[in-house]
């Protein structure tokens, strides 16, 4: 499909053409570099720590900075993108290259790009799936913003035995959109619409799915315990790999599940609300679920960012099971 076809249904979705920038070159460019790091991991046979260590004190793989080096190069090409920060930097830096013009002019319609650019490479090694997060939000900072509002567009990549992504859409004015598309070899222009309309299902449901993340915290905590036994009793289909990424889409493509990651007194918090939960937080609720922290139950966009290095738990997935885990966990 060419690239303008696949602009068409996010055209379709944001009819003010306020947002044309964000339709015809930022998701665009994002695709692209999704491509071109499914591309370079199929060349990245060994996989080894690369001598550093991130922001948050994890040490750096050979893949994660070459994911980030990958989002990077794209961005700093797109004059819709202003400024980025990752997981990897945990900084909101300009964008563009200093190469060129010293004073660019700002556009009027711009953003900056928050990503995690590879996603569970703790499980790439044994060849599982690993992804690709990002939140793209409206003006040059994400900080002290409203998520619900600022944050107009988020991207889920997902490098498996196909590279497919996921991609949410939400506009003032407009209704949200969540589609997935199959990425080929040159990103954008040969890519292919997989489900034009992704929404979690309602009930009854043939099948019920659930991801409960950080097990071993339900041997010291006894309601993630009896929440545990409460899914196996009612023969719920356990489906976790240990990637939030594909951990949370499987729910998306099947319609329903339920993705757990508790906060509990021996299990601190570590997801980063700005490179992880944010996305992942619009993705599942333009696809008609919902979102919360598992401390208070509060929806995750309900929250602006103080900090870029925030993190926090996560309950997402089907609205009915994000409720029904929010009062076993919290009542």
């Amino acid at each position: 499909m060419a690239e303008s076809g696949l602009t068409t249904i996010f055209r379709s979705a944001e009819l003010s053409g306020a947002y044309k920038g964000l339709v015809d070159s930022v998701l665009p460019t994002l695709i692209d570099s999704i491509s071109d790091i499914a591309k370079a991991l199929r060349k990245a046979h060994h996989v080894s720590r690369a001598g550093s260590a991130n922001a948050f004190g994890d040490d750096q793989l050979n893949v994660d900075v070459l994911a980030e080096n990958t989002i990077r190069d794209a961005i700093s090409r797109c004059p819709f993108v202003v400024s980025a920060s990752s997981e990897e930097d945990p900084v909101e830096r300009r964008a563009q290259s200093q190469q060129g013009d010293l004073n660019p002019r700002t556009p009027e319609e711009h953003y900056t790009v928050a990503f995690d650019p590879l996603d569970g490479s703790s499980i790439i090694a044994p060849n599982w799936t690993v992804g690709t997060i990002i939140g793209i939000w409206r003006g040059r900072t994400a900080l002290n913003q409203s998520p619900a509002t600022q944050q107009v567009a988020a991207v889920l990549g997902v490098y498996g035995p196909r590279t497919t992504a996921i991609i949410a859409l939400r506009v003032p004015g407009s209704q949200p959109t969540c589609i997935e598309i199959g990425i080929g070899e040159d990103g954008a222009r040969d890519s292919e619409i997989i489900r034009p309309t992704i929404r979690l299902a309602a009930p009854p449901f043939k099948t019920r799915y659930f991801a409960p993340a950080n097990l071993r915290a339900a041997a010291d905590d006894k309601r993630y315990m009896a929440l545990v036994s409460h899914f196996i009793r009612n023969k719920y289909t356990l489906r976790y790999c240990g990637g939030l990424v594909p951990d949370v889409v499987h729910a998306l493509v099947k319609g329903h599940g339920i993705y757990i990651s508790p906060v509990t007194a021996a299990s601190k918090a570590k997801l980063r609300r700005l490179y992880e939960l944010y996305p992942l937080a619009l993705v599942v609720e333009c696809a008609g679920g919902n979102a919360i922290d598992p401390a208070d139950g509060t929806n995750v966009l309900d929250r602006p960012l103080e900090d870029l290095n925030e993190t926090a738990g996560l309950v997402c997935g089907t609205a009915d099971e994000v409720d029904f885990v929010k009062k076993a966990l919290l009542d």
